[in-house]
């Protein structure tokens, strides 16, 4: 859906378009700039945009007798659905305007208050055509909307939602105008790409407007330049996200199965159907790459092919002006284009990275960790003791970040406990928040709730040691975290306990026996990293709940 002065792309519902790409062959990767151009030749020309919406066409058995009076069942419940309870004096409110944008379920049209507290104030009314909500998850997905634009609206990086109105055809939300235009248009007036030092600081507000929204337990799944505005025609304008009516609630040990979004954006786990707020990350790391250099990562002529390129191919870094960009910032766009959702950085941890790391600028609260602490705490004491050998053995960079997430905490007498984490969110906690439930993951922590941790514990419950096995200097990290464990940790083990702690069945007794030394029965180097990653083999079909 889209809203002021956005030239909508459509947001693909992918089916078969999918399987193509698993089924067929990948094609040559293509270097191409990422949109069309108003420009004279020369200056970036441009692939098409994001191909349109693909439905899933299924057989349907022959007609029933039944059916014209099932029909009339039918439309008599939507039109009766379609009653959302929204005011009706929209007209009486709102003088409507000229329309400035357009996308698949309605227009956006610009529009004058006419009395009250909206008064001669210019603002952006969102048109959704009741005829085109053909189905209750159409329907739903309105209501969902704009709650989330109420509950998200006192965001600087969100637009300010103003109210809700319907009438026999239409519902109409309005909100703040925004007369800076798209993300994608300023990239076109700057040739294509932004400068590093400039694409920072875009990079900086969308991540900070992605953080908030999943605290809340809101994941947009529809991020691409076209779904961000400039409120104003500064240069140094607000940038704010729009678009949320893909959206949808998750909590953090949830996934979502529905394949939507746009196509060059999607991320993989996406197309498997198994996905959370890693993949808005993906989506991030997108949108950060065009900047960049000014092209799509992942590039083919249809749809099945941006899949297949989205889930067998790896980005170019090689070609102009890549060798310009510095070494931090193709780090940081390689560690959210990693197809393994699990190493991706969390929009907080993105904004603690070295390439936007800024001292005065406050990190946002972020749920991730807290999701880490509540496994540690469920761990056995073996694999705290290798938890806690690997946190010794932290950069400086991941201990920026820990200590940030610490601090928001508000620890007393060095200590967090349950209760901060609970006052936490519920200091940052809206009405999303709440519809998501994301405080409920907590309470499988209840039984810990008198447990405190001072820092150096905080640090080995939340690190993921997925994302450090990206880092370049992993192997640097996971041998001083050895050396640790060799001190503190390390003991005498047999290959039935290892594999139990392992959470593998007799199937694997023999792998396991090449994990443990045999002249002291002790956990080896190969051992230690394994039981730090988790392994999973097939065939042990005896696995510890």
């Amino acid at each position: 859906m889209g809203l002021c002065y956005s030239k909508k792309t459509t947001s693909v519902a992918v089916n078969d378009a999918v399987s193509s790409a698993v089924e067929e062959p990948t094609p040559a990767s293509v270097q191409t700039t990422p949109f069309h151009s108003p420009f004279p030749a020369g200056i970036n020309p441009s692939p098409a945009r994001t191909p349109g919406r693909r439905m899933m066409k299924w057989p349907f058995p022959p007609p029933s007798p039944a059916k014209p009076i099932m029909a009339a069942f039918r439309r008599r419940r939507k039109e009766s659905d379609k009653n959302f309870g929204y005011s009706k004096n929209f007209g009486a409110k709102y003088e409507l305007g000229k329309e400035v944008g357009r996308g698949h379920f309605g227009h956006t049209c610009w529009a004058k208050g006419k009395k009250g507290d909206v008064k001669g104030v210019s603002v952006a009314v969102k048109i959704i055509s009741k005829a085109k909500m053909t189905s209750a998850v159409a329907i739903e997905d309105v209501r969902r909307e704009v709650k989330m634009l109420k509950a998200l609206s006192g965001n600087p990086h969100m637009l300010k939602f103003y109210d809700a109105f319907e009438d026999a055809n239409n519902v109409y939300l309005v909100m703040e105008l925004c007369e800076g235009g798209e993300l994608l248009d300023r990239i076109l007036l700057r040739g294509g790409r932004y400068v590093e030092e400039d694409a920072k600081g875009i990079i900086v507000q969308i991540l900070s407007a992605v953080a908030f929204c999943h605290l809340q337990g809101v994941v947009h799944r529809d991020l691409k330049p076209e779904n961000f505005l400039f409120a104003t025609k500064d240069d140094d304008a607000l940038l704010k996200v729009i678009d949320f009516g893909l959206s949808d609630y998750v909590r953090p040990d949830h996934r979502l199965n529905d394949v939507v979004g746009s196509a060059y954006y999607v991320a993989p786990e996406v197309l498997h159907r198994s996905y959370n707020s890693e993949a808005d990350m993906w989506s991030i790391g997108v949108i950060t790459y065009i900047l960049l250099c000014g092209s799509r990562p992942y590039y083919a002529r249809t749809e099945s092919g941006i899949f297949r390129s989205v889930l067998r191919t790896d980005p170019n870094f090689d070609d102009i002006p890549w060798p310009n960009i510095s070494a931090e910032g193709k780090n940081f766009v390689k560690r959210l284009l990693n197809k393994d959702h699990r190493k991706r950085m969390t929009a907080a941890q993105a904004l603690a990275h070295p390439w936007l790391r800024d001292d005065n600028r406050p990190l946002p609260l972020d749920i991730f960790p807290i999701k880490l602490v509540r496994s540690y705490m469920r761990a056995t004491p073996l694999k705290r003791a290798a938890l806690k050998a690997l946190s010794k053995a932290l950069t400086d960079n991941e201990l920026f970040y820990l200590k940030a997430q610490f601090r928001l905490l508000e620890p007393k007498d060095g200590c967090v406990s349950l209760e901060n984490f609970k006052v936490a969110l519920a200091r940052n906690a809206t009405d999303a928040m709440k519809d998501a439930r994301v405080s409920d993951f907590l309470t499988i922590m209840e039984p810990f709730s008198s447990k405190k941790i001072d820092f150096e514990e905080f640090c080995a419950a939340a690190i993921s040691v997925y994302q450090l096995e990206a880092l370049e200097d992993w192997d640097k990290i996971a041998t001083m975290s050895f050396q640790y464990f060799e001190q503190e940790g390390n003991r005498r083990i047999s290959v039935e306990d290892f594999a139990r702690e392992l959470n593998l069945g007799p199937t694997a007794h023999t792998l396991v026996k090449d994990w443990i030394r045999s002249s002291d029965g002790n956990i080896n180097f190969i051992g230690y990293t394994k039981f730090l990653h988790g392994v999973t083999i097939r065939g042990s079909n005896t696995r510890r709940q």
